[in-house]
């Protein structure tokens, strides 16, 4: 049987949706759209230097 008194000693609430905004804000997230981006540019500026 389940005890709530024991549950709810143990309870920890999620975070907040602003916490949660704020820790995902702070890291520092590179995509796969980002790295194409990146090669892309590389590619042109390479481009551009041997003409």
């Amino acid at each position: 049987m389940i005890n709530y008194e024991e549950e709810i000693k143990r309870f920890k609430p999620s975070l907040d949706v602003e916490q949660i905004e704020d820790a995902i804000a702070k890291t520092d997230l590179t995509d796969m759209n980002d790295i194409m981006t990146k090669l892309i540019e590389d590619l042109v500026k390479k481009d551009d230097e041997t003409r």
